[in-house]
């Protein structure tokens, strides 16, 4: 009997480990492209300023040392650590938070009704009972100030539309770094091909995005596994063949020498350092798409190692060829295996684009379900994992506006520019989303949240205020796009409010009708029949007042007619009544 009754509990964690294992590979062609095609451009664009002046070892260690800490600390830590516990019934991203603030903690615009029933993660079951005074104090706090709840949304709708721009940057920026790569050994190749060949392969990217993120997981992960592979591999080639010594700069000491040295072009060059956790907020905003344990078993297990060996063997190729710091990435590969491995990256670059593409799906419907955004065809593309989600016009659009961005800048200098402002910006957001979180749903003491804060948050502001200072340079795209996907919301979101509140005050006048009349039938079963009548003319009357309201003062006849009608339709039901 035990062993009968065993089987199916021992088919059952099978079936779960082959599903989990399963979504982590699948999660490869979706969630980590974006991060791991960052070692084509970070050093590339980190050097390409003012930092030029200063290619010695110790600045090429120090940033490899920056790079480090900052994918362990932005990435593992709060990401992968922290982050991905906030989820919201399955759903990541910005909106997310704002939706566990506005139904567990009542401090947002947005009422209960219109937020996502349910419950946040599997954290809430930890969840101490006891309601902290730092939970109370900034609950208070938004009841007594309401602008600072209007404050909160448009935080909330500034990080969404960050997240939206950075959809259209991330598949001009990565395509068009990799297909430049080809200069490296067509140097009189003209510009325009490069471009007509990005363009090209940006179209047959946004053209598979219909069949589903499944799919797509199934037809990317390969190609992406391999990427990985060979980055690692010839990341652990040029370490030991170049330069072994590297691996001290796994040190934050370096850090400290960087700043020392290079002073404040140390701080302008973070602008292009920032660029290694590109896609590390993907990782939250496609939590819908798959689940928190695939993800971080491919990150820990993977994605990780691969990018540490990558750009440690980077820098120990840089620390022995200083010429070639500002020019290509493909000049660390081997020559035996550069047509491979610029083939292989090519690829790699299309499905770096599909995580935030899939990300942008995701907190677009998100906002769609709170009322933030127009109503868009959303098409679910998997019968098992119900955030798999793909929407016709969205695509098309974000399609358009990276074309115009790769024909229109063509410079992946000054794209990096306005890449990295829309990535930082976003990863704050979410701190200080998340130190609400902590106090007020989590119900922690609000030491822990500042604790989140500090450590996070101000490694965060350090990098966008570098990025900021390139706005000139590029940074003021990113701007403009999330500046126009905020008037949208915004005016959508108060055009809706205002339906609601019209529909809710025309409505009330008529709810206690249906309540009054069956205590004067004669029978239970007439009663029925004379609120199902009351109904129909309760909705009657319910699109009549948009009618009489859009025909302002030249009613009367019309309301004479539409009495007359009500009446006769009522005798009619009436007479049904006697007869029963």
């Amino acid at each position: 009997m035990d062993s009968e009754s065993g089987t199916p509990t021992r088919d059952s964690q099978l079936k779960w480990y082959k599903t989990t294992l399963c979504l982590a590979y699948q999660s490869f062609g979706v969630v980590y492209g974006d991060l791991s095609i960052s070692p084509i451009y970070v050093y590339k664009s980190t050097f390409s300023g003012k930092l030029r002046s200063h290619e010695e070892d110790d600045e090429i260690l120090g940033v490899f040392s920056l790079v480090f800490w900052t994918l362990t600390v932005i990435p593992l830590f709060k990401y992968i650590i922290f982050v991905l516990g906030a989820d919201d019934n399955g759903e990541g991203g910005t909106f997310a938070l704002y939706s566990i603030l506005c139904r567990r903690a009542k401090v947002g615009l947005l009422s209960a009704s219109h937020a996502p029933a349910g419950d946040i993660s599997a954290c809430s079951s930890q969840l101490p009972l006891k309601e902290m005074r730092g939970s109370v104090l900034l609950k208070e706090f938004f009841d007594k100030h309401h602008n600072s709840r209007i404050l909160l949304l448009l935080v909330v709708l500034l990080g969404t539309s960050m997240v939206i721009g950075d959809g259209i940057l991330t598949p001009a920026m990565s395509v068009l770094s990799a297909v430049n790569g080809i200069k490296v050994k067509a140097t009189g190749l003209d510009e325009n091909y490069t471009v007509l060949i990005a363009s090209l392969m940006l179209v047959g990217l946004f053209a598979l995005q219909h069949i589903g993120t499944h799919r797509v997981g199934f037809l990317f992960a390969p190609v992406l596994l391999a990427w990985l592979l060979c980055i690692s591999i010839v990341g652990f080639y040029n370490t030991v063949h170049w330069n072994p010594g590297v691996v001290r700069a796994l040190s934050p000491y370096y850090v400290y020498i960087f700043f020392k040295k290079a002073g404040k072009d140390g701080w302008s060059s973070l602008g292009g350092v920032v660029l290694c956790i590109t896609g590390a907020e993907a990782m939250f905003a496609d939590l819908g798409h798959f689940s928190h344990l695939p993800i971080r078993i491919a990150f820990a297990t993977v994605v990780y190692p691969c990018l540490i060996l990558a750009y440690m063997g980077e820098a120990a190729f840089y620390t022995k060829h200083k010429e070639d710091l500002e020019k290509s990435f493909f000049k660390a590969i081997p020559e035996a295996v550069f047509w491979p491995v610029f083939i292989i990256a090519t690829l790699a670059t299309a499905v770096a684009s599909q995580a935030i593409i899939s990300a942008t799906f995701s907190i677009i419907s998100q906002c769609r379900a709170l009322s933030c955004f127009p109503r868009v065809k959303i098409m679910h593309t998997s019968n098992q994992i119900h955030g798999q989600i793909y929407i016709p016009e969205m695509n098309w659009i974000l399609m358009i506006f990276c074309l115009g961005v790769v024909v229109g800048f063509r410079d992946t200098d000054m794209i990096a520019n306005a890449y990295g402002l829309a990535v930082i910006t976003v990863m704050f957001v979410t701190t200080c989303l998340m130190f609400l979180i902590i106090v007020m749903v989590w119900k922690r003491k609000v030491l822990v949240a500042i604790a989140f804060v500090v450590v996070f948050g101000s490694l965060e502001l350090l990098y966008l205020s570098a990025c900021l200072a390139k706005v000139h340079k590029g940074g003021w795209l990113p701007l403009v796009f999330s500046l126009v996907t905020l008037s949208v919301m915004c005016i959508w979101h108060y055009g809706t409010l205002k339906k609601h509140s019209y529909e809710s005050h025309n409505k009330g006048s008529h709810q206690c009708l249906p309540t009054l009349l069956p205590t004067f039938l004669p029978s239970t079963k007439s009663s029925y029949l004379l609120l199902f009548s009351l109904s129909q003319f309760h909705m009657f009357l319910s699109i009549s007042n948009f009618m009489l309201a859009a025909l302002g003062r030249k009613i009367s006849i019309f309301s004479i007619a539409l009495s007359g009608m009500v009446i006769k339709m009522l005798g009619r039901r009436f007479m049904l009544l006697r007869v029963i």
